[in-house]
């Protein structure tokens, strides 16, 4: 059953911290706009996959998480990077293979990672999340660590599902596994050719499962919230079934010509964006300050857009510096 949380009256930190939510969801919105833009104009290679629509998931989870908390994200990853602090001009840099990138230019689109956000990786693979994460759980739940894996619908029918679940289970690894329901596998949809409910599967492995609305934010968060707490306190893992929809097709060559008629138009109705400005505006935050950091935000992925187009071209014969760091560490 999917959880709401009430509506009541927001504290001023309460209010701080759903403002800086917003920004952050306006910012992945901003970013994934740009580069389908850079793409059609023939600066970034290689396929992408846009997270928009699924913006409040990355953002709700990744607002409970601390330092010692590790995430393993799928090929959908950019909203999973930038939630965690990656910082818009190094991940754009990436996407135009330039040497600034967050990786030196070598990862491209799908196979980002940056340890010093926490960020283990983006995984290509499907389902290789799942069991990099449960991994990543092994070793910072000694720290109190949490370790976070998404993954989209369609891994639900993969062995990693079952045999990772089943092992956090018996071994109460502090993991929160974040199922992005976005309804389609690629180009088929989930329900079609899937037996019994997502839950239901994670239920019968005896793994907590929790459905939440993903176009809400604030409901993300909460969900988040409670699966850590759980995590933390040596009870194991959860299962999230986040219910979002991406407004964009598969990937870039995709036109999603496969959704019923008006299914976009209604879920567009829900956009995460506009459900949590509206709750922002009941709270009593000016449509002026809004207005004023949507301008504010398409600035900065202007003038971001600008340097990457500027950036250097890496050296093919050296060690992009961001990796030497890293191993360093």
């Amino acid at each position: 059953m999917a959880v709401r949380e009430q509506a009541r009256a927001w504290s001023a930190q309460e209010r701080a911290r759903f403002l800086d939510l917003h920004r952050a969801m306006l910012r992945i919105r901003r970013f994934e706009e740009t580069v389908q833009s850079l793409f059609l104009k023939g600066e970034v290679h290689g396929t992408t996959h846009l997270c928009s629509g699924q913006e409040a998931v990355p953002v709700g989870v990744s607002s409970v998480l601390g330092e010692h908390d590790r995430v393993a994200a799928t090929y959908r990853g950019h909203g999973h990077a930038l939630a965690l602090g990656v910082p818009l001009q190094e991940l754009l840099d990436e996407m135009l293979g330039r040497a600034s990138g967050v990786n030196g230019g070598r990862s491209g689109s799908m196979n980002v990672s940056s340890l010093r956000h926490r960020l283990m990786g983006s995984y290509g693979i499907v389902g290789a999340s799942i069991a990099a994460a449960a991994g990543a759980a092994l070793a910072v739940r000694r720290h109190g660590g949490v370790a976070v894996a998404y993954f989209g619908d369609g891994a639900t029918n993969q062995a990693y599902f079952f045999e990772t679940l089943n092992f956090a289970h018996v071994f109460k690894l502090p993991a929160i596994f974040v199922c992005e329901n976005n309804l389609y596998m690629e180009y088929t949809l989930t329900s079609a050719i899937s037996g019994g409910s997502i839950l239901s599967r994670a239920e019968s492995l005896g793994v907590p499962a929790e459905a939440v609305d993903g176009m809400h934010v604030w409901d993300v968060r909460a969900a988040a919230a409670r699966a850590a707490e759980r995590a933390r306190a040596g009870a194991g893992p959860t299962l999230i079934e986040a219910r979002t929809y991406r407004f964009v097709g598969h990937s870039r060559s995709d036109p999603a010509r496969y959704r019923p008629q008006g299914e976009l138009e209604e879920w567009r109705t829900r956009d995460p964006l506009g459900l949590s400005r509206a709750r922002l505006e009941a709270e009593g935050v000016a449509a002026a300050e809004l207005d004023a950091l949507e301008a504010e935000v398409a600035a900065e992925l202007a003038a971001v857009e600008q340097a990457a187009l500027a950036a250097p071209w890496p050296d093919p014969a050296a060690l992009p510096p961001q990796y030497a760091e890293e191993l360093r560490a």
